[in-house]
């Protein structure tokens, strides 16, 4: 059995083996061949899958479905059709904070092995709320780069 110089390096080759059905996995731990109390562990987070508008309406087509995290007046000024609103800001009026039933609300309306595409307005919100998705097991998310400004400049079919 091959052996490895070191474990930096055995991490290295596996994160050049993760696909994107595989973003789910946060750490690998490496122990010597007889498993002795010496255990080295090594974490690491997966970044999500982000591709272009294009690709992500492709997705659909292909029976993802679509996460808009935008606030809810963002979403009832026009979204990706189908989209299902969760958003993972909320506004106040005086400032935006994280919604702190995000996680809950999103588990009741997926499943942890859904395909999600997850958008908001510029692709900020959705990068970090497909992050946090990935981080509580949801393993086939993928983040639309450019959001909803993006979509609507290419003409990508929208709902109000």
């Amino acid at each position: 059995m091959p052996s490895f110089a070191s474990s930096a390096h055995l991490v290295r080759s596996m994160r050049s083996l993760l696909r994107p059905s595989q973003q789910g996995i946060t750490s690998i731990s490496i122990a010597d061949d007889d498993n002795e109390i010496n255990t080295k562990t090594q974490s690491f987070q997966v970044q999500p899958r982000s591709v272009q508008v294009h690709v992500a309406h492709e997705l659909l087509q292909a029976g993802h479905q679509y996460l808009d995290v935008r606030t809810c007046d963002e979403f009832r000024a026009g979204h990706p059709s189908g989209a299902i609103n969760i958003p993972y800001m909320l506004n106040n009026g005086a400032e935006m904070f994280k919604n702190s039933k995000f996680l809950e609300e999103v588990s009741s309306q997926f499943r942890k092995d859904d395909d999600i595409v997850v958008g908001c307005k510029s692709g900020r919100r959705s990068l970090l709320a497909a992050c946090d998705l990935q981080a509580a097991g949801f393993v086939r998310v993928t983040d639309v780069a450019g959001g909803y400004t993006a979509w609507t400049e290419n003409g990508l079919p929208v709902a109000k």
